[in-house]
């Protein structure tokens, strides 16, 4: 299910109002650390609300798959400004802990017996066509959600294309 709630994005209206207000109380005031406080509970309310939104998801993920394959992708990258203003995913992957989820997987499986496959982030996942193995280098373009594969003719979106090569690469890893 890859409808994330976006608990960040929710929250940011009344985030922005408290932590507004809390700039412009007076240091040492004993109202300033009240609205400190505030804003320090809203911060804590996202983090617990993803968080128990992934140990949900893991632990789905892990009652009912034995092996589980995921691209191990840089965040860290993904989040910061490329040159020219292409492409920033800053406040999308902060929201979304791809890193405590993929830390909650491997925990979890571990205690199952079960296995995590980490794929190389720089395998084409989304250039390859799942069909016929096909490198379609023009899908580098992340504005591509949809290509055609010039070779077999098969039509892909972006994102299940790739899942369903994540999916392939692990089991090859697998076996």
């Amino acid at each position: 299910d890859a409808n994330y709630p976006n608990f960040l994005r929710k929250t940011e209206k009344r985030l922005a109002q408290a932590q507004r207000k809390l700039s412009k109380r007076q240091k040492g005031i004993h109202n300033r650390e009240k609205q400190r406080l505030r804003v320090a509970v809203l911060h804590e309310k996202i983090a617990n609300q993803r968080r128990d939104f992934l140990h949900k998801k893991a632990r789905y993920l892990v009652d009912h798959y034995d092996a589980i394959g995921i691209e191990d992708i840089s965040v860290k990258a993904m989040a910061k400004r490329k040159k020219g203003g292409k492409f920033s995913f800053g406040k999308s992957v902060a929201d979304n802990g791809w890193n405590m989820f993929t830390n909650m997987l491997e925990y979890k499986l571990a205690w199952q017996g079960k296995q995590l496959i980490k794929i190389d982030k720089w395998y084409p996942s989304s250039q390859l066509c799942h069909v016929c193995g096909y490198q379609n280098n023009e899908t580098k373009d992340l504005s591509i959600r949809e290509w055609d594969c010039p070779k077999c003719g098969s039509h892909h979106d972006r994102d299940k294309n790739a899942a369903i090569n994540i999916r392939e690469e692990a089991r090859r890893i697998s076996a």
